[in-house]
């Protein structure tokens, strides 16, 4: 059985012992019936990772011993996404939850011409994404940022790579053949795509437009897809 894993942003390097959350202390207590001695991973969602053992089992501040720390690098490569909202939130949030898994930085939720209505709920989202990384046993966790308008997001963007998707019939580069840098950012629109304004405004402001294959993705779908070629990036075949 695997060690469990909990997410405790107060955390600091060098302490001996750390009093864990109430939700923590109730899940380690009372669901999954830990007692002392039992061990547990702790992480910061800021790269600090920590093994720990009970020392009391109060079900609303179950205090642990710190066993030992580490320091775990921050991912080689930042890949941010910038997706519109989506009315179905069942299908935004299970993206948040695949996103995370495979490795992305940043998160813009992002209304845009043609977004359609989405009732944003930031506490929810947060937590599919804390218990995404912890799934995933990583130990940084990735920025949600509240909803923006794409304009905003295009003219504020500073990524060393800044790429956009969209189904326009025009010349674009297939996302794998994109040599990535070390801090990557891409867009993706709604169902009915960004507008041709948005588009060109991204042009202007130095996005690269690529393509995501040959068939045309739910916005959801589209991106698992970028962040899965973003953080596996695949050499031009030759």
């Amino acid at each position: 059985m695997s060690v469990p894993f909990f997410y405790e942003p107060q955390i600091k390097a060098g302490a001996s012992t750390f009093e864990l959350s109430e939700s923590s202390s109730r899940h380690c207590i009372q669901v999954l019936r830990m007692r002392t001695g039992a061990l547990l991973n702790l992480t910061n969602g800021k790269g600090l990772k920590f093994e720990a053992s009970i020392l009391s089992e109060d079900r609303k501040a179950a205090v642990v011993q710190i066993l030992s720390s580490a320091t775990i690098p921050a991912p080689n490569r930042a890949n941010s996404i910038g997706i519109a909202l989506l009315k179905n939130s069942d299908r935004f949030e299970w993206m948040l939850e695949k996103i995370t898994e495979i490795g992305v930085s940043q998160i813009y939720p992002l209304n845009s011409k043609r977004s359609e209505q989405h009732r944003f709920r930031f506490d929810r989202h947060q937590q599919i994404i804390v218990a995404a990384m912890l799934q995933s046993q990583q130990c940084w966790l990735p920025i949600l940022h509240e909803p923006m308008a794409v304009t905003k997001l295009i003219a504020a963007a500073d990524q060393d790579l800044k790429l956009i998707a969209h189904c326009e019939d025009d010349q674009k580069n297939p996302l794998q053949q994109v040599p990535a840098a070390q801090n990557n950012l891409i867009l993706i629109g709604p169902e009915g795509d960004f507008s041709r304004e948005e588009i060109e405004l991204a042009l202007q402001n130095n996005f690269i437009p690529v393509s995501l294959g040959e068939t045309r993705l739910r916005t959801e779908t589209a991106g698992v897809v970028a962040m899965t070629l973003l953080a596996n990036p695949v050499s031009p075949l030759t």
